[in-house]
């Protein structure tokens, strides 16, 4: 059985709504924690320990830049994956269901990139 425990070690790392939905996120390109916890709605350490799960499991990577901590997939194969077992999971003939991530600002996120965004829409 060995031959597939990377391969439970995986599914296991992805059993998880949170994670899911973070690794979705993060297809969509390179994201900072601040966005994911503004994104998800959850408090920043909820979302950073799935976040350490993600990175102990090799699924992303994470780089920071100052107090930022930028993280991004490993493998870009893991999108299609998520897509994938989302159609699976589904009765026949009913949506996939899975909610469309908001690209842009989010408010509430104090990332440069948002607050900069915020700032130049109010000057307008």
């Amino acid at each position: 059985m060995e031959p597939y425990e990377d391969i439970a070690g995986l599914f296991k790392a992805l059993a998880h709504p949170t994670r899911l939905a973070i690794l979705r996120a993060l297809a969509q390109g390179e994201t900072c924690v601040c966005h994911l916890t503004a994104l998800l709605r959850r408090r920043q350490p909820y979302i950073s320990q799935q976040l350490m799960i993600l990175r102990d499991a090799g699924l992303v990577r994470d780089r920071r830049e100052g107090l930022m901590v930028y993280y991004r997939l490993s493998d870009a194969r893991l999108a299609e994956l998520i897509e994938r077992a989302a159609e699976v999971a589904r009765p026949q003939g009913e949506p996939i269901g899975l909610p469309e991530m908001i690209s842009g600002p989010i408010a509430g996120c104090s990332c440069p990139q948002c607050v900069a965004s915020f700032a130049a829409q109010s000057t307008v």
